[in-house]
């Protein structure tokens, strides 16, 4: 939250910009104080010293500053703002209801409260919402496209759409197109729950092998991020995983998996 000429502005960010350090510096010898070290913080004091005589041009002058990947959602007393970064490297989506207008990540976000998929806001457009509804203008031009490869294989949820595609058909897609280029002789296939299960009953399907729950995940541990030491790792995983040992004990398995940062040197 911070102050603009245009009152209170509250800025949310999905995304990591790798400019952000320079631009705080910068920002810090112009007088800015700073209550965390978020470059969500550094966007948004970015916004109220760029130049520009209204709130959609000083956020335009400041994507051009901004070096990685956002999309961002803010809010004044009187409109809400999209803004996706040139690349789209980030999602967004425009969605409305009877009550009014919504802007989300992700479209399963939209479902969950009744409201209509409109459009995905474009790369390096600024949506403007207001009373008489909303308005895009092109800030900046389009560079080449980057959606993130981990939005369709892990961190965006399938019931989500983005670039047009279901993920659940995609990681479908996936889980047979893995089966094709690595057949192997096993028991069964089993996915590390949940976003690898899709894939995993594709994989099944297309290979003949049948799948099973080999791995239940426990649902009062939250996610586990990626962790510096191999001690901590293990430690996380065996408090979020418990392995089905009846099922999976003597048989030769396909472990589907869809976010592995390192693995032990046999497995590799």
């Amino acid at each position: 939250m911070v102050d603009t000429p245009e009152g209170k502005l509250a800025l949310a960010h999905n995304g990591n910009i790798i400019n952000a350090v320079p631009l705080r510096l910068e920002l810090e010898e112009k007088g800015f104080h700073f209550a965390t070290t978020t470059d969500s913080e550094v966007i948004a004091n970015l916004v109220v010293s760029s130049p520009g005589s209204s709130l959609e041009e000083r956020i335009g002058n400041a994507m051009k500053r901004l070096q990685g990947a956002y999309s961002l959602v803010l809010l004044t007393e009187k409109t809400l703002l999209g803004v996706r970064d040139p690349m789209g490297v980030r999602p967004l989506c425009l969605g409305q209801m009877e009550s009014g207008w919504v802007l989300a990540s992700e479209s399963c976000a939209l479902d969950h409260i009744g409201s209509n998929m409109i459009r995905e806001v474009n790369a390096g457009e600024v949506v403007t919402i207001d009373g008489d509804g909303p308005r895009g203008f092109q800030a900046i031009a389009p560079q080449t496209q980057a959606l993130c490869v981990f939005e369709y294989i892990y961190f965006a949820r399938p019931d989500s759409t983005i670039g047009g595609r279901l993920l659940y058909r995609a990681r479908e897609g996936m889980g047979r197109g893995l089966a094709q280029e690595y057949p192997v002789d096993a028991d069964l296939v089993v996915g590390v729950p949940d976003s690898a299960t899709v894939a995993a009953i594709a994989y099944s399907k297309e290979s003949g092998i049948p799948f099973g729950e080999g791995l239940l995940k426990n649902r009062y541990v939250g996610r586990t991020f990626i962790q510096p030491d191999q001690r901590i790792r293990e430690l996380g995983v065996g408090l979020k995983f418990n392995p089905l040992k009846d099922i999976i004990a003597g048989k030769r398995l396909v472990l589907v998996d869809d976010s592995i940062v390192r693995a032990p040197p046999h497995l590799v």
